[in-house]
């Protein structure tokens, strides 16, 4: 049982906090987006 290659010194990806922070803002404005395009929806 072996670990896919991934490269020469990379045993486990571990990404910055600045990607997961990213990610948590690419979250809230699809949130957003979705509740705007519900609300907008709901309200015609």
């Amino acid at each position: 049982m072996s670990a896919p290659e991934r490269g020469p010194e990379e045993p486990q990806y571990e990404p910055p906090p600045s990607v997961g922070k990213l990610l948590i803002w690419v979250l809230v404005f699809m949130v957003a987006a979705l509740a705007v395009v519900l609300g907008g929806v709901y309200f015609t």
